[in-house]
């Protein structure tokens, strides 16, 4: 069954992509992925391209969100918790809950169960509980010779189950139908699924960030397979579209609605509720200190 999804997608990677050359669309450029992903496929990926890993509690998926300054978007804007979260992600800890549509659910009971399992890669809990105990957020950069930041590579496991929830390269790019985008590539078999999210600073210092276009070039979703050396064929998924909305709590931490839609229907609802690390720590002994007494 996986065997047959797989191929269904791929067929249909052939039937709506174009065959490009990879220097001509460097916006898109990003690693491919082999049968499995899993945790360890980042340091592959820094090994083969020379690149140095940095670790560390304090990295963030953007080094500066003012990369995304422009085309009317000003990062000054951001609430400072928004902010801080995007510069120093490793500083927080993550939970996630997720809301399936009914009409969507069957497709991505199937697609998880056969393709994502398989390729240690997007296990999007199907049920609510699945992440009750929370999930890892593990934070590296890979830094070329230069000092210049490549990729900043985020992994979220499942605490419960150890499963790979995400696997993926972050950073900017400026696609030629839009301004600075935040671009996040998930390598999957033979390719990869890479999604330019436009950002958009809310009035009240929450972030918006929206993959949504009208034409190869815009922000949106792309669904990227090898086609030959130096060559890829790129489907430009229009139909989905997926917007993030970031937004400050009023005890500190910091809340992440991301909604998936295809045409318009509402596919899938994830709701995070991230709070620094140190607060956690901190009130820890003193729930320890309570179940004692």
């Amino acid at each position: 069954m996986g065997s047959l999804v797989g191929a269904v997608i791929l067929f249909l990677c052939f039937l709506f992509g174009r065959r490009v050359d990879r220097s001509t669309v460097p916006w898109l450029d990003g690693p491919t992925g082999p049968p499995r992903i899993g945790a360890g496929f980042h340091r592959s990926v820094a090994a083969r391209a020379g690149l140095e890993v940095n670790t560390g509690s304090d990295l963030g998926l953007l080094p500066d969100c003012a990369y995304l300054d422009g085309d009317g978007f000003d990062s000054g804007r951001l609430h400072p918790s928004v902010r801080d979260f995007y510069e120093h992600t490793g500083r927080y800890h993550l939970d996630v809950w997720s809301q399936w549509s009914p009409l969507f659910w069957p497709f991505g009971w199937m697609l998880i169960n056969f393709v994502s399992r398989r390729m240690e890669q997007l296990n999007f809990p199907m049920y609510p509980l699945e992440t009750a105990r929370g999930m890892t957020s593990e934070v590296e950069q890979l830094v070329d010779q230069s000092g210049h930041v490549a990729f900043t590579s985020w992994l979220r496991r499942n605490l419960a189950s150890g499963l790979v929830i995400y696997s993926g390269f972050y950073s900017t790019a400026t696609p030629p139908g839009s301004g600075p985008c935040v671009k996040t590539v998930f390598p999957v078999v033979r390719g990869n699924a890479t999604v330019l999210l436009r950002p958009e600073a809310q009035t009240d210092g929450s972030l918006k960030l929206i993959s949504s276009g009208h034409r190869f070039g815009d922000p949106g979703f792309y669904r990227i397979t090898e086609a030959g050396p130096g060559r890829i064929r790129v489907w430009y998924v229009r139909p989905l579209k997926e917007v993030f909305h970031v937004y400050p709590d009023v005890d500190g931490s910091v809340r992440t609605d991301h909604f998936v839609r295809w045409l318009g229907l509402s596919v899938l609802h994830l709701h995070y509720h991230i709070t620094p690390v140190q607060d956690i720590q901190r009130t820890a002994p003193q729930a320890g200190h309570a179940n004692r007494t």
